[in-house]
């Protein structure tokens, strides 16, 4: 018979990564079940809602940086709107080797019923947590955001 793991956290003990993790898996699990009826799937609606994050006429590789995938998921996924009239690609201006994406007039009107029902999930998941919770929480997870993005950076870097 093996030994526990001297560190393992109990389950009734969560680690902070484990339970910000579980909850992005489940949040993303709600919106996907709330927009499943406009055949939107998980890489599809969050392309869309960082394309509107980031803004009409980014490039399809800061794209997949911000969603933290390589460029032929992005590519698979954005042919897939491309087809389904969504969104358009437009050669970036200065490099012609880089693609531009944009909502179509049919993408405009599906990333405002995609924002309506990610804000609709949104209202849900946080009932009954006070302006002020979600503000203190907000600000802890832009800080741990900023610390890992400087420990990332130094890794880049060739730092530990």
């Amino acid at each position: 018979m093996s030994k526990p793991l001297p560190n393992k956290q109990n389950v009734n003990n969560p680690s902070l990564g484990w339970l910000l993790s579980r909850v992005t898996r489940l949040w993303r699990g709600v919106i996907s079940q709330a927009v499943n009826p406009m055949e939107m799937t998980e890489a599809r609606w969050s392309a869309m809602m960082n394309l509107k994050m980031l803004g009409e006429g980014t490039s399809q590789h800061m794209l997949a940086t911000e969603l933290g995938i390589e460029m032929p998921s992005l590519t698979r996924t954005v042919n897939q709107l491309v087809n389904l009239n969504l969104v358009e690609r437009r050669p970036h201006p200065s490099d012609g080797r880089c693609h531009c994406l944009w909502f179509t007039p049919a993408g405009s009107e599906c990333i405002e019923m995609l924002t309506g029902s990610v804000n609709m999930v949104r209202a849900e998941l946080t009932k009954g947590i006070s302006n002020d919770e979600l503000n203190a929480l907000f600000k802890v997870l832009r800080k741990l955001e900023q610390n890992a993005s400087i420990m990332l950076n130094k890794y880049h870097e060739g730092e530990k």
